[in-house]
């Protein structure tokens, strides 16, 4: 399943797929996001998690213009309960290096408290770490 989040101008902003094979949920952002756009892609994928029964998402924000900071206190307060509720226990957030989206991340991973998440400068290592505690919660579960 694939679904687009698209603006008032009609382009996308928010690409979310849900990855059967490794049981996550990945979310691919693009251009500049608005407190709206977050709060909606956020909850549009939270969504997804639940729907699926899916513990795990992977965030891109390597495409994001900007920083999400505006959005930082809602995501911590309102969104990481909610998504810890929907069953997430993994996040792993890839961001482009030395961005205003790595620094909203920076300080969104030094905060939560609800799951376990991670900032990563490349997809490769994000998965990796997703797989790895994906295969211990899956050790654990018997």
């Amino acid at each position: 399943m694939k679904t687009e989040l698209v603006n008032a101008f009609g382009n996308v902003f928010l690409t979310i797929t849900l990855d059967h094979e490794n049981r996550w949920i990945t979310a691919k952002w693009q251009g500049y996001s608005t407190e709206e756009s977050i709060k909606t892609g956020l909850e549009a994928y939270t969504q997804a998690l639940e729907s699926a029964d899916f513990h795990s998402m992977l965030i891109d924000t390597r495409a994001m213009v900007g920083s999400w900071h505006h959005s930082l206190g809602w995501m911590l307060e309102e969104w990481a309960p909610q998504a810890a509720r929907a069953g997430l226990q993994y996040y792993a957030m890839v961001v482009e290096p030395e961005s205003f989206a790595e620094a909203s991340a920076d300080s969104f991973y030094e905060q939560v408290r609800y799951f376990k998440a991670k900032v990563f400068e490349d997809l490769e290592s994000a998965k990796n770490w997703l797989m790895r505690r994906a295969n211990w919660f899956q050790s654990r579960a018997y």
